[in-house]
């Protein structure tokens, strides 16, 4: 199956958008009349340009308003048509979109546009050219896909089909599964778009929120499914709509959207007897847990301080690097002195996952066009890879500690004498919270799901002091691997630091135990207002013991339907801190409720200390 994909989709010139499109590795691209419209390069420039690049130019969009007209409107429509019909022949494009009517002037009658669309088709046919009709979700008269079949079928010319939109059948809830009973030579073209689930305008929606496959709530592989049973041999073309995506990267854009195909297909092929699409992935192997998470910090002394503070030793030194490794339970923290050059404080620098093959875990992430990261090892080093995740943290796959398998903990010479034994209530990491730049987070959401196969959780929006931060949830079935996306929205401004941290949560068996462990040691903790806690008790009956005990270990607190949730926050060094949870019964999700309390205590921390 050929992949494909709409100038729109990208930011910059159209030959800035060419360029990366090739260089993603699509076959074809739809030109969009407005990139076309404000380019320097002519027509057969473009041609020329594609050409070089191995590109098909597959589609020629849009054509608006054609259908269903009074006679006078219809003449301006052909006399358009032609125009247009002589700019494909100069791009050497042979395929035009053409949208169901919006016009106030459309008249509500599918014999007319049958009609008027069979005498387009025969001025098409002329020029070589197909003519692919769209239903837009918010058509004056035509907005779905199955009205559409039955205008085009009642037009009957080899020249007039139907082009599929995903996102328009998909935004207004209408089934899909009528799809199959559409012959396959009458799919002139498939168009692909995700959407997260919205309440809003359609319109909207569609012109600001569009998303690549895998990033939305949208069953795009579902359709894509529905398509290929009909015999549909042509491109899957990725039209996105998103503000966004216009500002990001075109190269970096491109690249994701390929990826988004990629993880497509392979989702479509498990479906069922569908066609094949392609070479198979290497099939996803789901991380069993976190080996380790890595700080890059000037100084391994703060952090050490922090760790011991929390029930941490020190384990040992890399034995050909500045690395410590800090140990409590299965929960291990990297503290590496030697890549921070010029770095204020400790930052999350890469997590190690537990993989039950980390070879092939690398294979699936190059395949989705993750490629390994390059990393000197010394010639006694556990081979240990890892690829960049969006935001440029860099993901490790890890087998610790297995017979079958080097372990990385090989590399670091054991301390002789540790200063003491590890406290024992801290027994792994629990989640990691990656803060991601702004134009990343759809992208990011896509990485985790695809290369890690993991399930992605309802997007939230929470309130920030200066704004709101949007985060969502990415983990396994099980849960022994969490990992929250964050995307502060608000950027920095007079009297504002820009929020830039990330955390690395740690679970406890008790956590009563280390929070007054964390406080007798003098750790600075992050202080909760006793406003909090006023309000706590109104909405839940802890107990006046409990109430006490939470108050003044500075615990926040949550519960669901399965369990409840007690957590607290370490002080931020750098651009990281520590949050200390446990869980009790089969509470799964990350106490979002708090969080804007967190962030403010976060913000009045970091007023206070900021230098005058």
């Amino acid at each position: 199956m050929r992949r494909s994909i709409a100038t729109v989709s990208l930011s910059g010139s159209l030959a800035d958008k060419l360029t990366a499109i090739g260089a993603a590795g699509f076959d074809g691209v739809e030109i969009f009349e407005n990139d076309l419209l404000g380019s320097d390069m002519s027509p057969e420039d473009v041609r020329r340009r594609a050409a070089d690049l191995r590109l098909t130019i597959d589609l020629y969009q849009p054509f608006r308003d054609f259908e269903a007209v009074p006679p006078d409107v219809l003449a301006a429509g052909l006399r358009r048509a032609e125009h247009k019909f002589a700019v494909m022949e100069r791009l050497g494009a042979t395929r035009l979109l053409v949208c169901s009517n919006v016009s106030p002037t459309a008249i509500d009658d599918d014999a007319l546009a049958a009609e008027q669309l069979r005498l387009l088709a025969e001025r098409a046919a002329e020029h070589g050219v197909d003519v692919a009709y769209e239903a837009l979700a918010w058509g004056r008269h035509v907005d779905d896909y199955f009205h559409a079949w039955r205008i085009v079928r009642a037009a009957d010319h080899p020249n007039l089909g139907l082009c599929l939109d995903s996102f328009h059948i998909l935004a207004r809830d209408v089934d899909p599964y009528a799809i199959r009973t559409i012959p396959g030579d009458k799919i002139f073209f498939v168009q692909l778009a995700d959407a997260p689930s919205l309440p809003m305008d359609v319109l909207y929606w569609s012109r600001h929120y569009r998303c690549f496959p895998g990033q939305g709530d949208l069953d795009v592989a579902g359709l894509v499914d529905h398509v290929l049973r009909t015999g549909y041999d042509g491109p899957l073309s990725l039209e996105v709509f998103n503000d966004i995506f216009r500002q990001a990267a075109a190269m970096r854009t491109a690249q994701d959207a390929m990826r988004s195909l990629i993880a497509l297909e392979e989702v479509v092929q498990r479906a069922g007897d569908a066609p094949r699409l392609g070479g198979a992935l290497p099939p996803p192997l789901a991380p069993t847990g976190f080996a380790f998470a890595e700080l890059a910090a000037p100084s391994a002394g703060p952090v050490g301080e922090l760790l011991g503070a929390l029930g941490f030793v020190r384990g040992g030194r890399h034995t050909g690097k500045p690395v410590e490794l800090w140990e409590q339970g299965a929960a291990r923290i990297l503290v590496n002195s030697g890549s921070a050059e010029g770095q204020e404080g400790p930052a999350l620098a890469a997590v190690g996952l537990e993989s039950p093959d980390p070879a092939a875990s690398v294979k699936r992430a190059e395949a989705l066009l993750s490629p390994v990261l390059p990393r000197l090892r010394g010639p006694r080093d556990a081979p240990l890879d890892a690829v960049a995740a969006p935001d440029g943290t860099e993901v490790f796959f890890c087998r610790t500690a297995r017979p079958d398998h080097s372990s990385w903990t090989d590399d670091f010479s054991r301390d002789r004498r540790p200063a003491g034994e590890a406290a024992g209530e801290i027994t792994h990491i629990d989640h990691v919270a990656l803060t991601q730049p702004w134009h990343h987070f759809d992208e990011a959401s896509l990485f985790y799901r695809s290369v890690l196969g993991l399930r992605p959780h309802d997007s939230l929006e929470l309130p920030d002091p200066y704004g709101l931060m949007r985060s969502r949830a990415v983990s396994t079935e099980d849960g022994g691997v969490r990992v929250a996306l964050n995307v502060a929205y608000v950027g920095a401004h007079d009297g504002r630091y820009d929020l830039a941290w990330q955390h690395v949560a740690l679970a406890s068996a008790d956590i009563v135990a280390t929070a007054r462990r964390a406080h007798a040691a003098g750790a600075a903790t992050l202080a909760i207002p006793d406003n909090y806690y006023d309000d706590l008790e109104a909405r839940f009956d802890l107990g006046a013991e409990r109430h006490r005990l939470l108050r003044e270990l500075g615990l926040l607190y949550d519960r669901d339907e399965q369990g409840e949730f007690l957590h607290f926050y370490t002080a931020t060094i750098g651009r990281v801190f520590f949050e200390i949870v446990q869980r009790l019964g089969g509470y799964r999700g990350y106490g979002a409720v708090n969080a804007p309390v967190r962030l403010a205590a976060q913000h009045a921390r970091r007023t206070r200390r900021a230098p005058q």
